[in-house]
């Protein structure tokens, strides 16, 4: 009796003889880390959690679009011409500022910010506005006709504009073939899933693979790419690190939903200064650039009242006047309250520290609050003078006159250190029509100020800064 069984080919076993062979890996969705197995902490970032099974194919792996051939040769600097990648302007002169004159052909820009900032509101806005300009306008979360209700709302009309919903990120790509646009918004990029990928849409792998292919686009068609990204809740943009190091350009969209004013700043930038910023007021038929924030931020200025202090503070590369809040009372439980809204609360514990060892002010048993005037959030050092005058304004129940503004760091010792850009800094001062400014003694010994139309007042600690306003 002769057996023909055998184990390959059992009745009703479909046979494989060419089965991809997948491998599955742990992906952390915070920082992109790769582990063998799952864990709960990550070593890499220090988040808890957030490690993710992601499916890997190899036959996708070798596939990818790095493995694209070119057709492009090496070329000496003088051989290359740039005489054809001429800047696109917007016509939106804040949004230019920030990215240099205008945006580079062939460049990638991702602006990034909390949810319900406007930042769809500003890029829909620069698009409808920039006529003669072909541009295709990629949403993952609206509809057309909830992107045709929002165009509508904004104004403006680009007879060159396109708009696609689309996820798929091989299907907008052949679009993009079709169409060659002069420039591609995306919105969101965490919205784009790939074939390339098995995982979910917005995870790492996802976010990688698809800014990846849209970089190689923007490159070949020197088109540029303009990508929307989501913040996590540590307000930095969702995704990989390495998404920040791949596109040229990282635009960060702030400010506080509960006050007008919008800030545009540059957290990276490859062809531009990563020094300036652009200021928007949010209003109802869109965002407005503000071309003199100065004036708006001193609309109060005509109200003398304690605890209240100009400050020439640099944002950027602008001088911009902003007013310094502050409210010093008894404390009414044990512990005093520190409180600052668009203050660093750690500066404002040293600050206080130093008016306490320094100058004798006993404040360590009252509550302190310090606001800055129009929800802006202020990292100039060169502020710290208005807030210790602001302070002291509080605490002795005496205004300050709204005719003279500070600027000027304070030390731990408490001496006043100079600040930089301070001929700008006089410059917007006289130019709003302040009579007095008090600033560094240290700032005199290498700038020629004679001809400043302002009177200017030197300190050099803080015991004269008493002496002088109040």
């Amino acid at each position: 009796m002769t057996h023909t069984s055998n184990s390959a080919h059992i009745s009703g076993l479909p046979q494989h003889k060419h089965m991809a062979k997948t491998k599955s890996t742990y992906v952390c969705q915070s920082c992109g880390t790769h582990a063998a197995k799952w864990i709960g902490h990550c070593t890499a970032c220090g988040e808890w959690n957030s490690y993710i099974e992601e499916i890997i194919s190899s036959d996708t792996a070798r596939s990818s679009s790095s493995a694209k051939s070119f057709s492009s040769r090496p070329k000496k600097l003088k051989e290359i011409s740039i005489e054809d990648l001429k800047r696109l302007r917007t016509g939106n002169e804040e949004f230019d500022r920030v990215v240099g004159g205008g945006i580079v052909p062939g460049s990638v820009l991702l602006i990034g910010g909390e949810p319900g900032i406007g930042k769809s509101t500003l890029v829909l806005q620069l698009t409808l506005n920039m006529n003669n300009v072909k541009t295709l306008y990629i949403s993952g979360e609206e509809s057309q006709q909830q992107l045709k209700m929002r165009a509508e709302r904004l104004g403006g009309n680009n007879d060159e504009l396109f708009f696609i919903s689309e996820n798929s990120l091989e299907a907008n790509m052949k679009h993009l073939d079709e169409i060659l646009p002069d420039l591609v918004v995306v919105d969101s990029i965490q919205t784009l899933v790939t074939d390339k990928a098995e995982s979910s849409a917005g995870s790492v792998t996802q976010i990688r693979e698809c800014t990846a292919e849209l970089l190689h686009f923007a490159k070949q068609h020197h088109v540029p790419v303009m990508l929307i990204g989501h913040i996590n809740k540590e307000g930095h943009l969702a995704g990989p690190k390495v998404l920040e190091h791949m596109v040229d350009t990282v635009l960060q969209f702030e400010g506080d939903q509960n006050h007008l004013y919008r800030i545009l700043r540059s957290k990276k930038n490859r062809f531009g200064s990563c020094d300036e910023l652009g200021i928007y007021e949010m209003q109802q038929g869109g965002l407005r650039g503000v071309s003199n924030p100065s004036e708006m931020l001193l609309a109060n200025r005509d109200m003398p009242m304690s605890g209240n202090a100009i400050s020439a503070s640099m944002e950027g590369q602008r001088p911009i006047l902003i007013q310094t809040q502050a409210l010093v009372s008894t404390a009414a439980y044990g512990t005093p309250q520190r409180s600052t809204t668009g203050f660093d609360g750690r500066r404002l514990n040293m600050l206080l520290a130093v008016l306490e060892k320094r100058a004798g002010f006993r404040l360590a048993i009252k509550d302190v609050f310090l606001n800055m005037a129009g929800g802006l959030k202020v990292t100039d050092p060169a502020i710290d003078l208005a807030v210790m005058a602001a302070i002291l304004s509080s605490d002795k129940n005496e205004s300050i006159s709204q005719n003279t503004c500070f600027a000027g760091e304070v030390g731990l010792s408490g001496e006043i250190r100079p600040v930089s850009r301070i001929e700008q800094r006089i410059s917007e001062a006289a130019r709003l029509g302040f009579d007095k400014i008090i600033i560094p003694e240290r700032n005199l010994k290498n700038n020629d100020l004679k001809k400043a139309k302002i009177q200017i007042i030197t300190v050099k600690h803080i015991g004269e800064l008493i002496n002088k306003i109040l």
